[in-house]
């Protein structure tokens, strides 16, 4: 099988993730066209394949390798592990495989149930779905399933392998401080880098962590007791710790609400204390200018003041203009009362000229009073 290469760059730097989750800045990565790069079946298994035993078998140096080799002779890398629930860093382990030379064909070994069991501990998930996770990766060629733990030369001839890629971190395990010191001393180690943050024990920690949360969560999810393995009283505990949870929810949703309540009165109090500000400074200021010293209200009262002692006080009349002159009233009298008085004496006359002159003068006071008060 001829090997597939992608048109992503490798060398680029990749955002990591930092110990508070912040993201830290890297290269800028490097737009790709927009083109279809997966594949439309799973890589196949080793004993699928047609067997290459009668092939004559000769290893690529590193140097020609690097190089490039022609495309019908691929290098073969083999890569192996046992991919217990298949993460993002079992994928760039192998996505550093694949990109170690420019022509790789990559074959990828996955140990069995029953020695991972015995050199490594129980897995989450059993060896055939190890093994089909695998066969989905994009940048797997090849994979065999049953591999062994430690490689031997007899295994390393039967699949025609080149080099083999793995962390250098030492791997002590059976009874050896490193599996991989004889590949290593042949030459035919290639290491990559592991990816830090993420490895199927850190998974498994997370969820023994959060033991209770994930149960409760496939309780709810429809997952008996029975099936979680979990009691009776521990069923009842968790269904009441849901309940209590939802609860929680409840009260914290009314604090929010209440809190957005009383956040938008403060702001419409507000509001209306510089509304009411605004008016009670506007009627202060029309009530000082209606009402003020200077208002216009004492500026009315000194004008209507000023016109009813106009229209009370009397009109002085002119010194040249000339006085009056009243007849004298008719005097009747009847014919019965004439009386023939005597001659009046002279002294008599002039009295009686005094008082008729007298009387006169205050009728002509009463008249001129009249006049005003008509005026």
């Amino acid at each position: 099988m001829e090997a597939h290469t992608s048109g992503r760059p490798i060398s680029r730097k990749r955002r990591r993730e930092g110990s508070n989750g912040d993201a830290e800045e890297g290269e800028r990565p490097l737009k790709l066209k927009r083109h279809t790069l997966g594949l439309g079946d799973p890589a196949p298994y080793a004993d699928q394949l047609e067997s290459l035993e009668d092939k004559p078998y000769k290893r690529v140096s590193m140097e020609e390798a690097k190089k490039g080799t022609p495309p019908d002779r691929p290098v073969r890398v083999y890569a192996d592990g046992i991919f217990d629930m298949f993460h993002s860093g079992h994928a760039r382990a192998l996505m550093q495989a694949k990109g170690l030379f420019p022509n790789t064909h990559l074959i990828v070994g996955v140990c069995s149930d029953e020695l991972t069991h015995k050199l490594k501990g129980f897995t989450v998930m059993n060896e055939e779905e190890r093994y089909d996770a695998v066969t989905h990766c994009r940048y797997v060629d090849e994979v065999v399933r049953n591999a062994p733990w430690t490689l031997t030369p007899e295994f390393l001839t039967k699949h025609r392998i080149d080099f083999v890629a793995h962390d250098d971190i030492p791997y002590s395990s059976a009874g050896s401080d490193d599996v991989y010191k004889h590949i290593k001393d042949a030459g035919m180690f290639a290491p990559t880098q592991r990816t830090e943050g993420i490895s199927t024990s850190d998974i498994i920690t997370r969820i023994v962590r959060d033991y209770d949360v994930y149960v409760r969560r496939n309780l709810q999810r429809g997952y008996t007791a029975k099936e979680l393995n979990v009691s009776f009283i521990n069923e009842k505990k968790y269904h009441l710790q849901e309940h209590v949870d939802k609860v929680k929810q409840k009260v914290r949703n009314v604090e929010e609400k209440s809190k957005e309540f009383v956040q938008k009165v403060e702001e419409k109090s507000i509001d209306l204390i510089q509304k009411w500000e605004e008016k009670s400074r506007e009627f202060i200021g029309n009530f000082l200018q209606m009402f003020g010293p200077e208002g216009a209200l004492k500026h009315m009262l000194k004008e209507g003041k000023g016109r009813m002692l106009q229209a009370i006080s009397p009109r002085q009349s002119p010194s040249s203009s000339p006085t009056r002159e009243r007849s004298p009233s008719p005097t009747f009298r009847l014919p019965f009362f004439t009386k023939t008085s005597p001659p009046a004496s002279p002294f008599s006359q002039h009295s009686h000229s005094g008082d008729q002159a007298i009387s006169e003068e205050e009728e002509e006071d009463d008249d001129d009073h009249d006049e005003d008060d008509a005026l």
